[in-house]
């Protein structure tokens, strides 16, 4: 039987972290040596997204962790364990937090990432108006940008269509004008269409 087969049964067919029955992808622990059920969980896409930090924290959609915090999977404690520290602001989290026990490799596995050291802000590619942006996502300069090293000045109103995020700085995209790869500060675009 394949892993996904073995999540859907364990879990019934739904996010083991959130109860949420739609767009459900296995999700493998991180760190890990090799892939098996006890370290790779069924989540929902919009648990897969706070977790990986691509989608602003939302708290109330975590309040779920008061019941599946106690799964006997360790891959479920793991992501608990590591979403409660993220929101250990909110008391209901502090609260469980200190209640869940965890014992000494799977809280080793936990701490693992050091994601506990950090809080549960977000580091997010926006544009001038505080819109998300996202891979492949078509933006309009805000204003008139000289390309260093061309011959190039994109003007005011250009569309930039099918951007990339620049990995590890949220104020950076990159886009194709004329022909050519630049990188543009998100502060100077806004998303289309938005």
């Amino acid at each position: 039987m394949q892993i996904q087969d073995l999540l859907i049964t364990r879990s019934g067919n739904t996010c083991e972290t959130c109860k949420a029955g739609e767009n459900l992808a296995p999700y493998e622990v991180q760190p890990q040596e090799s892939s098996d059920a006890a370290n790779t969980i069924l989540l929902c896409s919009k648990c897969i997204a706070q977790v990986e930090k691509k989608e602003e924290l939302n708290a109330d959609h975590w309040k779920i962790l008061l019941e599946t915090m106690w799964s006997e999977v360790p891959g479920v404690q793991v992501v608990a364990w590591r979403m409660l520290n993220r929101l250990r602001n909110e008391t209901w989290a502090a609260e469980q937090l200190d209640l869940l026990y965890l014992d000494d490799e799977t809280l080793a596995w936990a701490k693992a990432t050091g994601d506990h050291e950090i809080d549960g802000s977000v580091d997010l590619h926006k544009d001038a108006n505080g819109n998300i942006l996202s891979e492949g996502d078509t933006v309009v300069l805000t204003r008139s940008l000289d390309v260093k090293g061309s011959s190039i000045n994109a003007k005011l109103g250009t569309v930039v269509k099918n951007i990339r995020l620049v990995e590890n700085n949220t104020e950076q995209i990159e886009g194709k004008i004329e022909g050519q790869v630049i990188v543009i500060l998100t502060k100077y675009v806004r998303k289309h269409g938005a």
